[in-house]
C-alpha cells in the first residue's frame, strides 16, 4: 500500500496494544451474541460481522463493521464504520458512517469493542423503519472520504 492510497496511521502505543490483546482474548472466550470477529494479523484494524437480532427489521441480515484503533486507544475512541453496503437505518449513512454518540462525544476509555458492538446492535434492533438519515445525500456528497470522527455530529434523536 502506498501512502497515497491509504491514510497514514501511527503505530499503536504499548498501552493500546496491551488493551487490544486483552480485549481480543476476552472476545475469543466470550464473543458478544450476534457478532463474529474476522481473524487477521492486524491488531489495529478489526473487521466484525454483525448479524441482525431475531424479531427485528434486520433479523438474519449480515453486515460488516470496520474498527480502526488510534495510537492512544482507549483514551481516544476507535473509528467505527459499516463497510458498504451499510444497513438502511435513520442513523447510518450510505457511506457507512454511524451517528452514535458513544463513538464520538460520549466515548469513555471504559468502553470496549464488545460494548460498542452491543450498542450498535441495540440501535439497529430498536429501529422501526429502514431508511437513511434525512441528510444522507448531502452528508455523503460533502464527506469526500473523510473520517466520521471529523464530523461535528448533532445528537438529537434518542428514539432509534
Amino acid at each position: 500500500m502506498t501512502s497515497s492510497s491509504a491514510p497514514s496511521r501511527k503505530a499503536l502505543s504499548k498501552i493500546a496494544c496491551n488493551r487490544l490483546q486483552k480485549e481480543l482474548a476476552e472476545w475469543q472466550l466470550n464473543p458478544p451474541s450476534g457478532f463474529k470477529h474476522r481473524v487477521t494479523d492486524n491488531l489495529q484494524k478489526w473487521v466484525i460481522d454483525v448479524i441482525g437480532a431475531p424479531g427485528t427489521l434486520y433479523a438474519n441480515e449480515t453486515y460488516q463493521l470496520q474498527v480502526e484503533f488510534p495510537e492512544h486507544y482507549p483514551m481516544e475512541a476507535p473509528q467505527v464504520i459499516f463497510v458498504p453496503p451499510a444497513p438502511m437505518h435513520p442513523h447510518i449513512y450510505s457511506n457507512g458512517h454511524i451517528c452514535l454518540d458513544i463513538l464520538y462525544d460520549s466515548w469513555s476509555p471504559a468502553m470496549t469493542v464488545s460494548s460498542i458492538c452491543i450498542s450498535i446492535l441495540s440501535m439497529l434492533s430498536s429501529a422501526t423503519v429502514k431508511q437513511r438519515p434525512a441528510d444522507n445525500d448531502r452528508y455523503v456528497k460533502n464527506c469526500h472520504g473523510r473520517s466520521p470522527k471529523e464530523t461535528r455530529w448533532w445528537f438529537h434523536d434518542d428514539k432509534v
